[in-house]
């Protein structure tokens, strides 16, 4: 048995039998690779290990991406362990992006500022240091769009995704922005927040859904991002939770060539894009912000600027296929 860069040859066999060998001997899994990962509980589901390793492979890197399953009493030390053993990085996902705050030697002011970490980096004395990419990630698919200085957004979700997202917002000098929460208590706190992070030429205003108002905002936003789970595939059951944020009632106004942002990246597209593209709206799916997250994080552990990102969207195209 040989062990290549996300998978195994068997010889002789046409269990996951590649479409040809590979020759480059630190394309190997040997005793000089190093490990990276993302930690989460639970970590099956994550597509970054597909990702990752496909960008590994191309960079000719000998480091190997791995879902770290931790459950929460072994936080700390599977955190202690994996810096020992000298990890190069580890990403980190649900439910632990607050919590590892605390274990922390240093956190950089864009995690502060969040309130959360996704991206660890080794630091001196067997410590690690916390940043957020998800700012980055979710400002990245946007850059090809005109400047939206001056325009509207409307945010579905009060979570910690929707805190990355508002802090990107806040570099955009947006006119408006209007966010919708199921929650008040919710809604409260996360209003308090982007009074702090905003742009002081941006106004703000919170809904709870089934207000009235939402249609008029909706129909006036140039871009509407959901950070919720809703229309999110549900593999254990290979059934969609509930298919379109809201209804879709509150759709039949949309404004052509609004941009509509789904964080979700399975399905893809969302029954929610789907929509979109009947009303001749832009859309970006949650696939592109996973990437462009995770190639800012593998820049920070192997100071390596060129990421291969269309290599590692394919991969995980290819992945979702499955």
């Amino acid at each position: 048995m040989i062990a290549l860069r996300g998978e195994v040859w068997f010889p002789n066999s046409k269990l996951n039998y590649p479409k040809k060998m590979v020759h480059n001997k630190k394309e190997l899994i040997n005793g000089e690779t190093s490990l990276i990962g993302v930690l989460g509980y639970p970590i099956q589901h994550s597509l970054s290990p597909v990702i990752h390793n496909a960008a590994l492979t191309a960079l000719n890197l000998n480091w190997c991406y791995l879902a770290i399953p931790c459950e929460k009493e072994n936080l700390e030390l599977v955190l202690k362990s994996l810096r020992k053993i000298d990890c190069k990085g580890l990403n980190i996902t649900i439910p632990y992006k607050e919590t590892v705050l605390s274990y922390c030697q240093n956190v950089d002011n864009i995690a502060n500022s969040i309130g959360a970490v996704n991206t660890l980096i080794p630091a001196q004395n067997a410590q690690w240091n916390g940043t957020n990419t998800d700012i980055q990630g979710f400002l990245a698919p946007l850059k090809k769009f005109s400047n939206l200085k001056g325009k509207n957004a409307l945010i579905m979700g009060t979570g910690g995704s929707a805190k990355a997202v508002i802090q990107g917002l806040s570099s955009l000098n947006l006119s408006h922005i209007t966010i919708i929460s199921r929650r008040k208590n919710s809604l409260e706190k996360f209003i308090e927040l982007v009074k702090v992070t905003k742009s002081k030429s941006t106004t703000c205003i919170g809904l709870i859904e089934g207000d009235s108002l939402i249609k008029e905002y909706i129909k006036n936003s140039h871009l509407i991002i959901n950070t919720t789970p809703i229309g999110m595939l549900n593999k254990s059951e290979n059934q969609k939770i509930q298919a379109i944020p809201l209804s879709e009632e509150y759709w039949e106004n949309l404004s052509p060539n609004s941009i509509l942002y789904d964080l979700i990246y399975n399905p893809k597209p969302t029954e929610w894009l789907k929509l979109g593209s009947k009303y001749d709206c832009h859309q970006i799916d949650g696939l592109d912000m996973l990437i462009e997250q995770g190639a800012a994080s593998l820049r920070l552990w192997s100071n390596i600027e060129n990421i291969p990102i269309n290599i590692m969207k394919k991969a995980a195209e290819n992945a979702l296929k499955k």
